[in-house]
């Protein structure tokens, strides 16, 4: 007889299949201000309705050869991507927090983040109906799910209410998520604050402002301190990275075809990339929600080792 764990990995994997399918639509539709219930999907190229044999999660995909069975347009790797992974995340929480209120806490935080990830990906926009509940999510779901305990240390006066320690408990975890909540949005407010005085032009965006926000929300401060600087060293090594290829590939090429020295070629093609990447716009929302991923699975281990070395 199948282990009953594995019969309900298998239901929570289908089940985030088709919420994976659902965060698609929300994907396509919510940065062009469309709503996510209405009308039923159709092809963006020829507008023919989407039948249900052609919108089963993944599989469908795969039959159609990723085109439309219309039109024949190609279909977006995307869809299958978010898809997939969106019911590997959600077994991954089930297996990681077993049968809690934790893995529909970080199932719903996983949801979110995917979609946020994906959405700035695409648009560079990071959606106020997926940031702003979450927020509210976040800090509702800190009454029920144990958050952090460094909140008793800036709220040491809870404590002292009046109120069973159930309550006292509970008040701490949702101070630690609002504190987590104000930290985040911020750090990355102040961020944009700085490179917007220091370059004249505009960084981050509010967006990222309520993503980290909600991530304070549901991590509460000491992963959300950990996400924003593994996010910058995330989002700098890709800004080099970039810049690197860049360099790289044009140096070839001035060499190939301008048929320039080695050492011109080079210094031009290197200012070249400083201007790519000045006028790159990086989708720093990708790094952060990542890592806000990484976090809730690796986070605790990571602070611990970390705090561990001034030991």
């Amino acid at each position: 007889m199948p282990d009953l764990t594995f019969i309900v990995a298998v239901i929570v994997f289908l089940f985030g299949l088709c919420l994976g399918s659902f965060l698609n639509v929300c994907i396509y539709r919510l940065p062009l201000g469309q709503s996510v219930v209405s009308p039923r999907s159709a092809c963006p190229n020829c507008k023919a309705p989407i039948s249900a044999w052609d919108n089963i999660p993944v599989l469908s995909w795969l039959l159609l050869r990723a085109r439309c069975r219309h039109c024949g347009v190609h279909i977006s790797a995307r869809y299958a991507v978010v898809e997939l992974l969106a019911a590997l995340l959600f077994v991954a929480m089930f297996l990681t927090f077993g049968w809690s209120l934790a893995t529909l806490k970080f199932c719903v935080f996983g949801f979110l983040i995917l979609g946020l990830i994906f959405t700035d990906a695409e648009t560079h926009l990071l959606p106020d109906k997926l940031t702003l509940p979450g927020i509210a999510l976040g800090l509702l779901f800190s009454f029920f799910v144990p958050v952090d305990t460094l909140a008793a240390r800036v709220f040491p006066f809870i404590a002292e209410l009046p109120v069973s320690s159930d309550i006292s408990a509970r008040l701490f975890w949702f101070s630690d998520a609002l504190l987590g909540a104000a930290l985040g949005a911020s750090f990355i407010y102040g961020a944009g604050v700085i490179y917007l005085r220091a370059r004249g032009r505009e960084g981050m965006g509010f967006g990222d402002v309520k993503l980290m926000a909600m991530v304070g929300a549901f991590l509460g401060v000491k992963a959300t301190v950990l996400v924003i600087f593994s996010a910058s060293l995330a989002g700098s090594l890709f800004g080099v990275g970039t810049m690197l290829i860049v360099w790289l590939k044009r140096t070839r090429r001035r060499m190939q075809v301008a048929k320039e020295p080695a050492n011109v070629a080079r210094k031009r093609a290197w200012e070249s990339a400083v201007l790519v990447y000045r006028n790159f716009q990086v989708p720093f929302g990708v790094f952060l929600g990542s890592m806000a991923l990484v976090a809730v699975f690796f986070g605790e281990r990571v602070i611990q080792w970390y705090l561990g070395l001034y030991q």
